[in-house]
């Protein structure tokens, strides 16, 4: 017998709509159960998904999708919403190569109708898609589903702003998941969402604002009197002021609050705001009680639950960050490390600990983060911003005008740089190297292992300038970092095998490894460039002036990237030699195993040996 008959049943959103309450909640039952054993088998994000399980069922129910429009924020609590549109065979693939994606995708999916991954978007879309409707004159709702960590970032406020004055039929869910700005929910709150939510409530408002549109006076006072008792039992007067009706709080789980409310708000115009409270890791105790280990999980037991503790594996890059961030805090009592709310991902767990009141996790804001680093550094400390490649360039205003323009000591340790594997093309870290290498006064290094990591950070610390240091997501090849650190002369880079074939190869960061894997074949000289910007164009010269063919390896887009540069002084020497740059293409990576990627991609051993013994052939 099968352990989900009604949810096997579910091919559409059209299946759900025609269910009952009591099938609603068995369909809820069984899409939590489904989730938690898929996701153990292939990894994915699973507190977030396990929280909206009931949310989802019931927009689904209420509202005619894919023709009514639901934008989800961030992306990651989506898995409920694919199982529900047609993709419950697929899970078993999520996030493999050429599987599904962990993030809505607009190509995957009709009912995917924008696609997600950075936080904070989903109010601009979904009021963007509003104002479409409106202007083509379709009848169509638009729902935003947006996390109040993804409140902390200015866009969110910046489309509310506009939102409210739209008049657009703009519903935003507020998904309030850790209880960090209302109480627990009772009774006395659901009857009093269901009740303003209303149409009693909402025709007996209007004919009352006819009625008092011929006395201005006594309109003004009902208004800011119908405030002031809202916001005695309600937390909503915030978005009230920016012209939206608001609606709760109501418990996320309780498809009996949540339908009847969603049923009422559908048939109300204008901007609407309802205020939803979930569990992350909701009907899954271990997660419940651990909502952050549960986040991004591997695959795992569900049953016995995630074993902790074992230690074993290679050294990643984000622990000789998190390890060099403790040290260098102990030595220098000016360091300062802030994080775009990036504490786990980063590895700043252990700095947060011993260094409280240094610590600063500003919340989903990258632009805020940088320019507030920016500050710090007037003000005579070293601020370490810790922040993932893809989330930079959403502050890249901010890195330009704020911090290089100024010439300010601000660190950026610039994690996930390259290819990121399963969370794909929205994470990769693939341009930074193409938009860093532009800006004046900023210091670029590219560490291609461990220790030379650690010692780049102490570098870059030292530095009285704007300085970044790009490293991949993972592991690297295994050295040990040494617990003394040493400044590298900025600058310049290394030979690391001296060739007397016709090609030499320059390795920038982690594409060392592939490059020493194929020299001997080639006799190639190998050089460890180190440092991206400022480029040792003297090494570069001297390989030039003795090699036919110039190879560049980066893990970053090619255009525009450190191959470009090699060339150009190249060029500029007048140089006959030719070069080969090889890179990321101009393409969008998908996701998948990062081994399939790089083979995808030219950037494993084999595509390397294969793209320059072609090039010698020539």
């Amino acid at each position: 017998m099968s352990a989900y008959p009604l949810l096997e049943t579910i091919d559409s959103p059209a299946t759900v709509r025609a269910l009952d309450g009591r099938q609603l909640a068995q369909l809820a039952t069984e899409l939590r159960a489904f989730l938690l054993e898929s996701v153990s088998r292939t990894g994915g994000h699973l507190s977030s998904n396990l929280g909206t399980v009931e949310l989802t069922v019931a927009l689904h129910h209420v509202y005619n999708t894919p023709h009514d429009r639901i934008v989800w924020d961030v992306g990651h609590q989506t898995y409920a919403h694919k199982v529900l549109t047609g993709r419950r065979e697929g899970m078993a693939t999520l996030r493999q190569y050429k599987g599904v994606s962990g993030f809505p995708r607009r190509c995957e999916s009709e009912y995917d109708t924008f696609g997600t991954a950075h936080s904070s978007t989903s109010i601009s879309a979904a009021l963007g898609m509003a104002v479409a409707a409106k202007a083509l004159g379709q009848r169509r709702h638009s729902i935003a589903v947006i996390g109040d960590g993804a409140m902390t970032a200015g866009m969110a406020f910046e489309a509310l702003n506009n939102a409210g004055v739209e008049d657009a039929d703009l519903l935003v869910i507020l998904n309030d998941n850790d209880m960090s700005i209302s109480p627990p929910v009772g009774a006395l709150n659901k009857y009093l969402t269901r009740l303003l939510s209303g149409q009693t409530y909402n025709a007996a408002r209007r004919a009352g604002a006819k009625v008092l549109e011929l006395a201005p006076s006594l309109r003004e006072f009902a208004k800011r009197a119908e405030e002031h008792v809202k916001g005695m039992i309600t937390p909503g007067t915030l978005f009230e002021e920016f012209g939206f009706h608001y609606y709760g709080p109501i418990d996320g789980h309780d498809l009996d609050a949540l339908i009847p409310t969603l049923e009422n708000l559908r048939e109300l115009p204008g901007p609407k705001f309802l205020h939803v409270i979930t569990k992350k890791g909701y009907g899954y105790k271990l997660a419940e009680a651990d909502p952050i280990l549960y986040h991004g999980v591997g695959k795992f037991d569900h049953v016995a639950g995630i074993q902790t503790g074992k230690g074993g594996g290679k050294l990643t890059y984000t622990q000789v960050f998190g390890d060099w961030l403790c040290d260098m805090a102990a030595r220098c009592d000016k360091l300062m490390a802030v994080t775009p709310a990036m504490r786990e991902g980063s590895g700043m767990v252990r700095f947060a600990e011993e260094y409280p009141k240094r610590y600063f996790d500003v919340g989903i804001a990258e632009q805020h983060a940088l320019t507030f680093a920016a500050g710090m550094a007037c003000e005579g400390v070293k601020p370490v911003v810790a922040i993932y490649s893809t989330f930079l360039q959403r502050a890249y205003d901010q890195l330009i005008h704020d911090v290089c323009l100024q010439n300010l000591p601000v660190m950026m340790a610039l994690d996930r740089a390259g290819l990121v594997g399963a969370d794909g093309a929205t994470h990769h870290g693939a341009f930074d190297l193409s938009y860093l290498l532009c800006l004046p006064n900023i210091v670029v290094m590219t560490p291609s292992d461990e220790n030379e990591c650690r010692q780049m950070l102490y570098t870059a610390y030292l530095h009285e300038g704007p300085s970044a240091v790009r490293y991949p997501r993972g592991s690297g090849p295994g050295v040990v970092p040494q617990q003394d650190m040493t400044a590298i002369e900025i600058g310049r880079g290394e030979l690391r095998r001296a060739g007397e074939g016709d090609a030499a190869l320059l390795a920038f960061g982690a594409m060392l490894t592939p490059a020493l894997a194929v020299a001997d074949e080639f006799d190639a000289s190998v050089a460890n460039m180190r440092f991206a910007k400022p480029l040792d164009e003297a090494l570069v010269l001297e390989l030039a002036s003795k090699h036919r063919l110039i190879v560049t390896l980066e893990e970053n887009a090619l255009i525009g990237g450190a191959g470009s540069e090699v060339e150009r002084v190249i060029h500029n020497a007048g140089l006959s030699c030719r070069v080969l740059r090889i890179g990321l293409p101009d393409r969008f990576v998908d996701h998948g195993d990062p081994s399939l990627l790089y083979a995808e991609v030219g950037l494993d051993a084999a595509g390397v040996r294969a793209q320059v013994a072609a090039a010698l052939q020539r």
